[in-house]
């Protein structure tokens, strides 16, 4: 869950740190995108449900719209491409008041497939990772650095099939483009921004933006998003606002719920969704030769321990897979490992 959150982009836009994670990375509830993939053999499915009003105050109408969102996704040949369907149907209602009369319009608002690639990963070295292990406080405050986001690029196409009222004239095909970005700014915290350039090479191509801020409770497996997109084209021009929270069920399955609007009156919007996440997880790790790992840097592992694993690992429902920093308990261990490590290797062998 756009990082967790995957904003409501909140992932959970979940706060995540690699291509492959273990608990579920949705774009829900949001409409931005995550810098990273689901990873290799992954397939996710995200799906909502939503109700619409709309007003127009020069055109003099009001429509009631009741619309499903699709997004399928799967990480393809490698850990950081992705492959993403993207598709709303939707029917709407709409009365006019001058003269009085009233039309239904069904077809896709939004049908869309493209290829998401990651270009650069911050957490990619995991130096930059490390904690520190002589404050808390430091691994929890505020640090520049944080803001240097992932960056992905995206390229696609939006698909107009058959006479859609919502784009008369438009190609069949045409190309879409996206620049998205994500910092992880602290262990509970993500920002997502993505700037698009769709309907390229047709009468009315469309630019726009979304910025999201997701934020991850006490509870991790709880998180709360912000959201703000900016739509410019000769066709439609807004500015949408949204709100919402998301809930991890269980590694694999999300639900969210997700309530905006807007402040314009050309139209006025005011909507509301609703919304689960799932994913069948067939992401297997790249196995690494004997001769090329290194040993020893995690200690020797005894039956007590692994038992140890075993057991919290059946407790387990998902949120303790969502990296929130290591506390004040765990620094002590850490702080003590590497005073041990440091003296092992100090110590001269005869």
């Amino acid at each position: 869950m756009k990082n967790i959150l995957p904003l409501f982009a909140f992932l959970f836009t979940i706060i995540a740190t690699a291509q492959y994670t273990d608990v579920i990375n949705s774009n829900r509830p949001g409409q931005s995108v995550s810098a990273y993939a689901v990873g290799k053999n992954v397939i996710q499915a995200e799906f909502g449900i939503g109700y619409e009003q709309q007003e127009h105050t020069i055109l003099l109408t009001d429509s009631n719209i009741w619309s499903t969102d699709l997004a399928l996704r799967y990480g393809l040949l490698w850990e950081k491409l992705e492959i993403m369907y993207e598709g709303t149907f939707q029917k709407e209602n709409k009365d006019f008041s001058n003269p009085q009369s009233s039309i239904s319009i069904t077809d896709f608002s939004r049908n869309r497939l493209g290829l998401k690639y990651l270009i650069y990963d911050p957490y990619k070295n995991p130096e930059r990772n490390k904690p520190n292990l002589y404050s808390w406080k430091a691994n929890h405050k505020f640090q520049w650095r944080n803001l240097l986001p992932a960056v992905s690029l995206y390229a696609g196409a939006t698909f107009v099939l058959g006479d859609n009222p919502y784009y008369l004239g438009d190609a069949i095909v045409s190309p879409r483009v996206m620049l998205a970005t994500q910092s992880k700014i602290s262990p509970r915290v993500v920002f997502i921004s993505n700037i698009a350039y769709d309907r390229i090479g047709t009468d009315y191509p469309e630019l726009s933006y979304i910025v999201s801020l997701t934020h991850a409770f006490r509870n991790p497996k709880w998180s709360i998003f912000l959201e703000q997109q900016g739509i410019k084209s000769d066709r439609y021009a807004d500015a949408l606002y949204r709100t919402g929270i998301a809930h991890l069920l269980s590694p694999n399955l999300q639900a969210d719920i997700t309530f905006g609007g807007s402040f314009k009156d050309t139209p006025t919007r005011m909507f509301g969704t609703l919304g689960v996440s799932y994913r069948l997880d067939k992401h297997v790790d790249k196995p690494i030769a004997i001769d090329e790992q290194k040993g020893g840097e995690n200690g020797q592992i005894g039956r007590k321990s692994m038992k140890k694993k075993a057991k919290k690992a059946k407790k387990g429902n998902g949120a303790e897979d969502i990296d929130l920093g290591p506390t004040k308990k765990q620094l002590k261990k850490l702080k003590k490992a590497e005073k041990q490590k440091k003296k092992d290797d100090g110590a001269i062998d005869f």
